[in-house]
Parts: structure tokens; C-alpha cells; sequence
């Protein structure tokens, strides 16, 4: 079999253009020599690996406060604040998520991305899984794509919905403004199941649970619906404040500072043990206050 080809196979982990590169520079040898990618080679040769773990970004470590519900040897799971940025990017090269996981946990520099395998949007808060091998990281990016790992989410929307339902609806990069996703038919599939916890007056708290994860799913899809998330300044349409509600929650749904959306579950396979793992968090208190001052419209 071809070198690249058996290397694929015996460090799946890694990807076949790095493992080439590796054969290209001398760090993985064939009975002490090095060979091309496409040579062959036989059993009972000898193959040895002298590549080492190079750091996958030029991100620096902060010493950031992060809210670490579990950790093992293999996954971080992370309650996430609002107002933070997972990943440095322009305008946001420090203060990250990043920045913080490299300070915390010394090594996961040399994991793709340091460990992140999926997002949360600056200002929703809630859980996040982070890999800290990338053997973790392979096993969580195959459930994500594969769509065993269970993602659920509570957020607050304007409009009394009648009951719980699925929106399957394709989703794209808007061709209108190209900061933002829209729901087109030229998109990639995307569905979102949703179920409602409690109505009041002229809003609904729901529970929504990801079957895809496009980039603002839930934000997008709860628009389209003509049921855009409180406090959504991107996809929430023109502020309208309900007839007949108290000063105090006027005041609040006007200056909600953020999207009131938590991710409250998630459920994996976890990659050394194989056993599955859920964990939940609470809402923080900005989106139970305003669930709570919602309430009292109902009396």
C-alpha cells in the first residue's frame, strides 16, 4: 500500500495533507528512510514517527475567569458568559475563549482550533464542549456531523406561539448583507425542533433542540417564523413594545442587552469510555428576571 495510505489509516486522527507533509519533511521514515507519499511499502517494515505537535494558531494565553462545569482528561465542558468571543478573529484577537482555554490548559494549543469544535455566539450564553486531545476532538466533530451529540437551548421570543413544531429550512450567507445568514433554498439543511415551556401575554419561553448547527440556526429560524428572539438586534425586526405591559418591563425589553438565548443541554458520547454524558445549566439571571417579570403579565 502507498505510505500516505497506511499512515491514514494507522493515525486517523490526523489528517491525510498533514500526514503527507510529515512524509514530505523527513519526520515519519520508512526502515530509516525517507520516501515519497505515493511510494509503496511492505510488511514488516518499519515505520517511524518523529513529527511533533506544532501549536495550531498564534494566539496568546490570558489569564480569563471560565466557568468549568466538568473536565476530564479527554473534554472540558464550558458554561459560557455572555460577551465573549469564542475564537480570536478581526477585532477580537484577545479576550477570547481561546485565550483563555490556552492559560487554564497548557498543551491544547496543539489541538485544531484549541479544542473548539462548535460555537456559541458572542452573547448567548450556556454549555459548550471543548476537546482537549485530538483524538476527543475527532470522536465530538464525527457526533456533531454525524448528529448524535444533542444540543438544546432555552430562549424567549416575541408572539404567543400555539404549540411546539420543527422548522426545516435551508440557511445561507444573506446575498442582502453578507454579516448575515438568511433562509434560502440554495442553503444548507437545517432543522430545529422547538417546544413551548410557558406563554404570556404577547411573548413565549421555549425549548429548542438543534438537529443541524448552522451559524445563527436558532436566531434565524425563530425570525423566519415571524418569532424573533428578544434582544436580537441582527434578526429581531423592528422593536415593538406589547400593549397594556408594566413600566418595569418596558423598561427591560427595551434595553435587553443581548439575544435571550442559553444553551441549557448537551449530550454526547463520550470519546474514550463510549458511555453517554449529558449535562445542564441554569438560565442566568438576566433571562430569568425577564421570564420572571413576563409571568406577572399573565396575572
Amino acid at each position: 500500500m502507498r505510505i500516505d495510505h497506511v499512515m491514514t489509516e494507522l493515525m486517523p486522527d490526523y489528517s491525510r495533507s498533514k500526514l503527507q507533509q510529515w512524509i514530505k519533511q523527513g519526520k515519519i521514515l520508512i526502515n530509516g528512510k525517507q520516501l515519497k507519499p505515493k511510494e509503496k511499502i511492505k510488511v514488516n517494515d518499519l515505520i517511524e514517527v518523529k513529527a511533533e505537535l506544532e501549536s495550531q494558531g498564534d494566539w496568546l494565553p490570558e489569564e480569563i475567569d471560565i466557568d468549568v462545569v466538568y473536565q476530564d482528561e479527554d473534554i472540558i465542558i464550558i458554561n459560557k458568559p455572555a460577551n465573549m468571543v469564542v475564537h480570536p478573529a478581526v477585532g477580537n484577537y484577545s479576550g477570547t475563549l481561546v485565550n483563555a482555554l490556552l492559560f487554564h490548559f497548557p498543551g491544547i494549543e496543539a489541538v485544531p482550533r484549541a479544542g473548539i469544535v462548535h460555537r456559541l455566539d458572542k452573547d448567548t450564553t450556556g454549555l459548550m464542549v471543548v476537546a482537549k486531545t485530538l483524538t476527543a476532538h475527532a470522536h465530538i466533530v464525527e457526533q456533531l456531523q454525524s448528529r448524535e451529540m444533542g444540543r438544546e437551548y432555552e430562549t424567549v421570543v416575541a408572539g404567543v406561539m400555539t404549540s411546539g413544531g420543527t422548522i426545516n429550512e435551508p440557511i445561507a450567507r444573506s446575498t442582502k448583507n453578507r454579516k448575515k445568514m438568511a433562509v434560502t433554498p440554495f442553503g444548507k439543511k437545517a432543522i430545529t425542533h422547538y417546544r413551548i415551556m410557558e406563554r404570556f401575554a404577547a411573548h413565549t419561553h421555549i425549548r429548542v433542540k438543534l438537529e443541524t448547527g448552522r451559524t445563527h440556526q436558532i436566531r434565524v429560524h425563530m425570525s423566519h417564523i415571524k418569532r424573533p428572539i428578544i434582544g436580537d438586534s441582527t434578526y429581531g425586526g423592528r422593536f415593538k413594545l406589547p400593549p397594556g405591559v408594566s413600566n418595569e418591563l418596558k423598561e427591560q425589553l427595551q434595553v435587553f442587552g443581548r439575544q435571550a438565548l442559553h444553551a441549557k443541554k448537551i449530550t454526547l458520547i463520550h470519546p474514550r469510555t463510549h458511555e453517554e454524558m449529558s449535562w445542564e445549566s441554569d438560565l442566568p439571571d438576566d433571562i430569568q428576571n425577564l421570564i420572571t417579570n413576563l409571568a406577572e403579565t399573565n396575572s
